[in-house]
Order: structure tokens, then sequence, then C-alpha cells
């Protein structure tokens, strides 16, 4: 398994949490970005990302070549936010996010965790905006994979999705 990270801070703990899990022999962890997967083509069995669309999407969607580096047959897959759609809890999200994802970063984690709660809700929402989940669907196909699904969770807040790699 390898994991991939474009900061060295993120790859150092992730290299303690490594050796502390006894994992050093099964997992590798590598500096890359997600516009240049460090991956030859058709070389990985699958390919899981998280809360990640939102920035490599917001330069210009760069990712439909991922699907590339799958051998035929292989999984992608990703965790997302989402921005709720259901008729309670779209209306709270439009509401909410400017003042419940500040506060409770604040209450949960502090100050920094209160600059992430500001950042958080129109970043969501922005996102959403530009490339709705159906695009994204719609992209990840033409990007050569199959059987493209989505589920969301937690009251319409995350999306997950997945496909395969034709062939």
């Amino acid at each position: 398994m390898v994991g991939v990270d474009l900061t060295e801070q993120m790859l150092r703990q992730g290299q303690r949490r490594v050796a502390a899990a006894g994992m050093r022999d099964r997992i590798t962890l590598a500096a890359g970005r997600a516009e240049q997967l460090p991956f030859p083509d058709a070389s990985v069995d699958a390919l899981t990302f998280t809360y990640l669309l939102r920035y490599v999407q917001t330069r210009r969607p760069r990712w439909p070549s991922w699907p590339g580096v799958l051998k035929p047959g292989g999984t992608m897959a990703s965790l997302e936010f989402c921005v709720p759609t259901g008729a309670l809890w779209h209306p709270a999200w439009l509401r909410t996010p400017g003042w419940s994802l500040p506060a409770g970063g604040l209450l949960l984690g502090g100050r920094e965790w209160f600059r992430v709660g500001r950042f958080l809700g129109p970043n969501i929402s922005g996102h959403y905006r530009r490339y709705p989940v159906g695009w994204t669907v719609a992209a990840w196909e033409k990007a050569g994979l199959t059987d493209v699904g989505t589920r969301t969770m937690s009251l319409g807040g995350g999306l997950v999705m997945w496909g395969k790699r034709a062939g």
C-alpha cells in the first residue's frame, strides 16, 4: 500500500503512525501531487482519496487521468464532504455553515479549528455550485470508469463515490 501526500508534515505524521502500527513492511508513504500521481499507467489495484476533489477541481478538473493508473477492473473510490439536499437539511445547511462549523471547530478543537470551520462551509458550497454530484459522476464515466455509484451519509453532509476502470 502506498500513501501519497503533498506536505512533508503530513508524511512525517503518517510515518509515525505507520511505525506505531507496526506496518512499515506493508505501507509506504511518498510525497506527490494529486495532479501528477507517482504511478505508471495500469499499475495499481485500487485508488482511494478523501476530501480532495474540492482542491484539485478549483484549479481545473485535472483528475480525469487518475483512472489511468488503475489496472483494468481496478476500483477508484472517494469520500468527500457534501451539501445536504433533503427538505430539512438543505435549508439548515444554507443557514448554518457560516456559524455552526466555526463554532463547532472552536468548541472541539480551539482557534485553529475555528479557522478551519470558517473556511469549510463556503469551500464546500462553492465546490458543489461549480461541480454538482451529477457532473462529477458523468466526468468519472467519461474518464473511463464504469459502474459509478454514489451514497450520501451523515444526513447528506458526506458523499462516497466509487467506480471501476473499464476493461
